[in-house]
């Protein structure tokens, strides 16, 4: 997905290509809004569950407009609604260089190169999709992208409660976007 969260650019007589040279660090998509379905093939693949009734094929995703003296990058994404509202840590990914702008479709349902894996809710290091239960609305799959000062050597799985004190007073900038999911 190539998201594009144009929010801050409304049409009229000051909208021009100057403001489109001042966007701030963004996580774009490819359908240019946020709160856009993801393929039943992004969701989860455990067959003992139910509820994960797709492939588990991470989404593609690349970001762009990095603040200065951005050394790496760290990646959440959760969904509030999960768990009954208790909330669902999906994949934290984190010690993305700099130099990486992007993950092709499917790219971090593996293990790679590419970026660190932390331990989310499910105990996995990679990429999980949704799981919602049936007769529910739309979860919102909330993709952070953390701009960092960190040189990329944190340590492998860390928690979200684990990540997040390493990050304070290292985070340059975030872009986000949202993605929904519900049971077919």
């Amino acid at each position: 997905m190539n998201w594009a969260n144009h929010s801050q650019l409304r049409p009229g007589p000051y909208y021009c290509a100057a403001l489109r040279r001042r966007l701030r660090f963004r996580l774009p998509h490819r359908a240019s809004r946020t709160q856009t379905p993801l393929q039943q093939k992004m969701a989860g693949s455990n067959k003992s569950n139910p509820n994960c009734v797709g492939d588990n094929v991470s989404p593609e995703l690349s970001w762009a407009n990095a603040p200065d003296g951005t050394k790496s990058y760290a990646l959440l994404m959760i969904d509030p609604e999960g768990r009954n509202g208790l909330g669902v840590i999906h994949w934290l990914a984190y010690n993305i260089p700099a130099s990486v702008t992007s993950f092709a479709e499917g790219e971090a349902s593996k293990p790679s190169d590419k970026y660190t894996g932390g331990t989310g809710t499910a105990k996995q290091h990679t990429y999980i999709g949704p799981c919602t239960p049936p007769n529910t609305t739309y979860h919102h799959y909330t993709f952070v992208m953390i701009a960092t000062d960190l040189e990329p050597t944190l340590p492998p799985g860390l928690t979200y409660d684990e990540l997040i004190p390493k990050l304070e007073g290292h985070a340059k900038g975030a872009a986000g976007l949202v993605a929904l999911f519900k049971h077919p």
